[in-house]
């Protein structure tokens, strides 16, 4: 089976998966809800060498184990790699390689490992899921790098990913996709803050399109308004507000900021008010916390 099937038939499966598992294909995908909606039982434990597994039904399943060592936006991936597994009703897989990057797209992977790889980029990925966070960013179609990052972000997928996928729907060029995939994440957060950002921090560039939404995020990743004048009017206390020196962002509690940084103080959700110039009214939204899973969690069955 080539990439090319195997994408046509996950697209079949993932708006299956969406209907009967009640997902909003317009929003971010809550992966770890459709799981809990599937009746499988979830787990996450730091494991060496090993992205996760699925157990079938045959072998006391249905149930995935998720590498906790992972970052947010990889343990996402692969549980929705390990619930293509289930709604494909493939038998147990072990999903041992840690750098899928290297074997993007070769011919290495068996039918069973391409057709849920397929579907994790599809069920997260929904295409109105994808034309809602362009829209949110001003653009139809992106045109530059940090457009994909910034998708990525309302998306929860990785850079590489969302290029990826943008390409399969014909949103890049092939040309496009391979500059755009030599183009180091971290660079691009630079520019996005006007800074230097922590590597493993994400940074989620708030426009007025993001009114009355949710932004994901976790401990380290910066907020940053993009607004001209815009600065924050209501930070919770789990938001520390910084500015920019020479290229370095700090810490400032008394100017006015356009960036902050979130703490380990931010539990659940929390919400932000911004005064934007010109505006009737303030720019108000909600960031909800997303951290790397460990052990059982109240979103699955136990």
């Amino acid at each position: 089976m080539n990439w090319n099937i195997a994408h046509r038939i996950a697209s079949i499966a993932a708006v299956q998966a969406h209907r009967d598992l009640g997902v909003d294909r317009h929003e971010y995908v809550d992966v770890y809800a459709a799981l809990r909606e599937a009746g499988v039982i979830g787990m996450a434990r730091r494991m060496p060498r090993l992205f996760g597994m699925y157990a079938s039904p045959q072998d006391d399943g249905p149930a995935v184990l998720l590498n906790a060592s992972l970052d947010i936006i990889a343990q996402r991936h692969t549980a929705a790699h390990e619930l293509g597994h289930h709604r494909l009703r493939h038998g147990t897989a072990y999903d041992k390689e840690l750098d899928r990057s290297s074997h993007w797209g070769d011919g290495t992977w068996p039918d069973e490992e391409k057709l849920a790889e397929a579907f994790a980029a599809w069920f997260l990925m929904p295409p109105p899921a994808l034309h809602s966070a362009l829209g949110r960013i001003g653009v139809g179609r992106p045109r530059q790098p940090e457009h994909a990052y910034q998708v990525a972000r309302w998306l929860g997928t990785s850079y590489a990913g969302t290029v990826h996928h943008l390409h399969r729907l014909r949103l890049l060029t092939r040309e496009q996709k391979a500059l755009w995939l030599k183009m180091k994440p971290a660079a691009i957060k630079a520019t996005l803050a006007d800074g230097a950002v922590p590597s493993k921090a994400h940074v989620h560039v708030i426009d007025t399109a993001a009114h009355n939404t949710t932004v994901r995020v976790d401990v380290g990743d910066l907020v940053v308004l993009r607004i001209p004048g815009a600065r924050f009017d209501t930070l919770p206390e789990a938001l520390l507000p910084t500015n920019i020196s020479e290229g370095q962002l700090f810490w400032d509690e008394t100017a006015p900021a356009a960036a902050a940084e979130v703490t380990d103080a931010l539990r659940d959700t929390a919400v932000v008010i911004a005064h934007v110039p010109g505006a009737d009214d303030v720019l108000q939204f909600t960031v909800a916390r997303q951290s790397p899973r460990v052990g059982e969690q109240r979103l699955w069955p136990t």
